[in-house]
């Protein structure tokens, strides 16, 4: 349903409705708000890379003119006077990375029909294509640099892709499966079987072209990074002989002569390592159990370093308790930047190795992204205010910061943008505070009631925050209050309350939610409580399928890419330690069955009253489609009002922006239709 249309549906629809209840959903004509079309428009800021020199920063900015997929732009800044000139021609590009001497940027791009590596200067000149870049569909979370600069810049090692061992397997016929993780990650034109293809290092001369193959073998090397002496690459791979199993990132080092060390043996996962910029030490994102998995993880990653030989491996991000970003070094050596996640926002923070207290380099209400370090302790970084996505900012010093773009002026210029702000609550069992954050209607009056959308993010391991949230930004400018509940098992409240939902899954972190409902209509006697809808994606859409189950006090609901049941999806999503990190065993083991199936919302389907809209992705393989067309089936044998939206070419969750303005319509049509019902209960003034 393209936008013109579903306005002239929805105005339509309003029509119908008495002018008592229209008067507390819709916004005032004079207000210009934003509406869901204005997604092809939206721009934010994604890669930042300084110059060595400070003179020049490279960044990256994330598209949606086109109905496919976001796709970036490359650009380059000249900071002295701050214009900028776009690298890679009219073709999607990003990644950008410097050499040590500021005189080249490597970037991934297109040449005609070749997608791969290539080089510019930083205005644009002796822009050349150096290699092709070969991928994989097997899903390999948490890798980082895909290339790194030998130190002299005659050089670029970078990761590709080779055929593995079983690659002609899943094109026969009939297709022969042996490898346990035979299903794929999701994308566009993605086959149904994993390719079976396996990363490995490569090195490219840049003055002859010539690429040469560093490692082999039937496992993936990722995350790569050049010493300083130009003697070693560091990486991570997963070797153990249950790879498929087992998720395990261990860090080794590629010799000169090829010969591989392994720096770590660890039961834990190691992400991202740099080398120190005297090549002494290197630093690196971790964990500590023995049990991860490849899509999430409970535990808070921290920032780690080790010895350049692996010795005195141990933690320095331990200081701050919640989860921390891939950490990079200042240039100096002396002290290390990363992000955490602390109570819906995201700060930068920088760490001296030698110990100390953390210093908050920018601690705004917010969410820093991307980052780079530079000289003297400049830093150029994504940042996302509540009233803007990602823009780019450069800090020096102790002065203020400033931006550099402001890529979504003329979107926003003069449209009404709706306030957030926080409260918190005591959960259920008295164990905790819970965070919620309240985005309100925009056009509000004194004496009329506002439907409440909750919107429960996904993970569960992950938050809601005040920035800039272009969905629920739609719902505020259609007369909606949206709150987002940080419940139990979320991260940015340290790692007691992210291991609080461990073997409770549907259980008390639902009731965080439905005691976050309660608590916001209590305090915001403007909310009407019988016109409240529930929605989610991931996670929260396994939560929305569970709570219809719980409570009838939702007027509708519409779940995304939700698990109905716990026990069909384990046998079926492609990361298999999910159920036992989350529950801390095998389904199979004891009587975990049995209590999957009990804390599964199909389970419960004969006590779930409220209309709901699915929407899930064809494919799917992080949860898969079947869990959807469950719970269809479920609610129309109960007699519930449902429909159910397959979206083609996607997977966990929409990309596409026509889907997304789409699901976003059809979503605001549903509760306008189901909130319609309510009576007109829902319209009477609030009282003192």
């Amino acid at each position: 349903m393209r936008h013109g249309s579903s306005s002239l549906f929805f105005r339509t629809l309003l029509s119908l409705i008495c002018p008592v209840l229209l008067l507390a959903i819709v916004v005032p004509l004079s207000a210009q708000v934003l509406s869901s079309g204005d997604l092809s428009r939206l721009r934010l800021v994604g890669a930042v890379a300084l110059s060595p020199d400070n003179h020049y920063v490279a960044y990256t900015i994330t598209m949606r003119d086109h109905p496919g997929r976001p796709y970036g732009q490359l650009w380059v800044m000249d900071l002295s006077s701050e214009k900028s000139i776009r690298l890679g021609g009219d073709k999607p590009a990003g990644g950008p990375l410097w050499s040590a001497d500021g005189k080249w940027i490597a970037f991934r791009g297109a040449d005609g029909d070749k997608h791969g590596l290539l080089i510019a200067h930083p205005d644009g000149s002796g822009t050349t294509f150096l290699t092709t870049l070969a991928g994989t569909n097997s899903p390999l979370p948490g890798t980082g640099k895909d290339f790194t600069w030998s130190p002299d810049g005659k050089q670029i090692a970078f990761v590709s892709s080779t055929p593995g061992e079983g690659a002609a397997e899943a094109s026969g016929d009939p297709v022969v499966i042996s490898r346990y993780l035979y299903k794929p990650d999701a994308g566009e034109g993605m086959t149904h079987f994993n390719d079976n293809q396996r990363l490995h290092l490569f090195v490219v001369d840049i003055a002859s072209k010539q690429v040469r193959q560093l490692t082999q073998g039937n496992y993936d090397e990722h995350s790569i990074d050049w010493s300083p002496d130009g003697k070693q690459l560091v990486f991570a791979s997963n070797r153990e002989p249950n790879q498929d199993e087992f998720f395990n990132y261990d860090l080794f080092t590629l010799q000169a002569d090829n010969s591989i060390r392994r720096l770590t043996a660890t039961e834990s996962s190691e992400y991202d390592p740099l080398w120190s910029p005297d090549g002494k030490f290197i630093i690196y994102r971790g964990t500590r159990r023995g049990l991860t998995d490849r899509e999430t993880t409970m535990e808070d990653t921290h920032v780690w370093i080790m010895n350049a030989d692996g010795s005195n491996r141990h933690e320095i991000g331990n200081v701050i308790d919640n989860r921390q970003s891939a950490p990079q070094w200042a240039l100096d050596g002396s002290a290390v930047y990363f992000t955490v996640q602390e109570r819906g926002s995201n700060h930068l923070v920088r760490l001296p190795i030698s110990g100390g207290k953390p210093e908050y380099v920018v601690s705004d209400v917010g969410g820093v992204g991307a980052w780079s370090v530079g000289r003297n302790g400049v830093i150029a970084y994504t940042f996302s205010t509540p009233r803007d996505a990602a823009e780019l900012y450069y800090k020096s010093g102790a002065a203020a910061p400033r931006k550099l773009t402001d890529l979504n002026h003329d979107l926003l210029a003069g449209k009404s943008i709706a306030d957030v702000e926080s409260f918190t609550f005591v959960s259920n069992d008295n164990r905790f505070d819970v965070e919620a954050f309240l985005t309100k209607p925009i056009g509000m009056d004194a004496t009329s009631k506002y439907p409440l959308i909750v919107v429960i993010h996904g993970g569960p391991h992950g938050e809601n925050g005040p920035a800039f949230n272009f969905k629920n930004q739609i719902y505020a400018a259609h007369g909606y209050a949206v709150l987002n509940v940080n419940y139990r098992g979320s991260t940015g409240y340290g790692q007691k309350f992210a291991d609080a939902v461990f073997g409770d899954q549907d259980g008390n972190e639902g009731q965080d939610v439905l005691y976050g409902v309660s608590a916001a209509v209590r305090r915001y006697l403007w909310i009407d409580r019988d016109r409240l809808g529930i929605e989610g994606v991931s996670y929260g859409g396994q939560l929305t399928d569970w709570l219809i189950t719980q409570t009838n006090e939702f007027k509708a609901a519409i779940p995304t890419a939700g698990i109905a049941n716990l026990v069909s999806y384990n046998y079926m999503t492609y990361y298999n330690q999910y159920e036992e990190m989350e529950f801390g065993q095998f389904l199979h083991q004891g009587n975990l069955m049995d209590v999957a199936w009990e804390r599964s919302a199909l389970k419960h389907i004969s006590a779930a009253h409220t209309p709901t809209l699915i929407i899930h992705g064809e494919n799917d393989n992080d949860v898969p489609i079947a869990e959807a067309e469950q719970l269809f089936i479920a609610l129309k044998d109960v007699g519930v009002e449902t429909v159910f939206l397959r979206y083609p070419r996607e997977g966990h969750g929409l990309s596409e922006v026509k889907h997304q303005i789409d699901a976003t319509d059809r979503s605001i049509a549903w509760y306008e239709k189901h909130f319609a019902n309510a009576g007109a209960a829902g319209v009477t003034n609030v009282q003192p």
